[in-house]
């Protein structure tokens, strides 16, 4: 958990909750646009979008997670992310802070009804509680 402390990382929310992902991992935040659809996809890949001439696939957390369906706000993003040398945008509901952690503790076997291991850890903040998400597991896993 120490190795996670010397990171900043974004904090964003979907639905009620809030996560966080390593600014490291993240290659741009943009507002929401036209999403294509494509056929024949894992059903948690809404489509894709061109940005600036590079095609990048995005991905609907949550359906991912199995949690509601997102409601399109002047606040939704979309987080693009670079894992394994390949751009992928997932949607949040809406991105909050650059934050550092005070302290940082292992994650639940279950945070708000998803699986614990989608996450590395919870940081604390003086406003209380974040997850900090595995993207490699968010976006790879099974």
């Amino acid at each position: 958990m120490q190795e996670l402390l010397n990171h900043q990382y974004i904090v964003f929310q979907i639905l009620d909750e809030k996560y966080a992902l390593k600014i490291l991992d993240i290659y741009e935040i943009i507002k929401l646009q036209k999403i294509t659809t494509v056929s024949n996809t894992k059903g948690f890949l809404e489509g894709v979008i061109n940005l600036r001439g590079k095609i990048v696939p995005i991905v609907n957390v949550h359906k991912r997670f199995g949690i509601p369906s997102y409601k399109i706000s002047k606040s939704t993003r979309i987080v693009v992310v670079k894992p394994r040398d390949e751009m992928i945008g997932i949607i949040v509901d809406g991105v909050n802070q650059v934050v550092k952690f005070k302290d940082v503790q292992p994650s639940l076997d279950i945070v708000s009804g998803i699986e614990g291991t989608y996450f590395e850890g919870m940081g604390v903040t003086s406003e209380g509680v974040v997850n900090i998400m595995n993207i490699d597991k968010v976006l790879y896993e099974e």
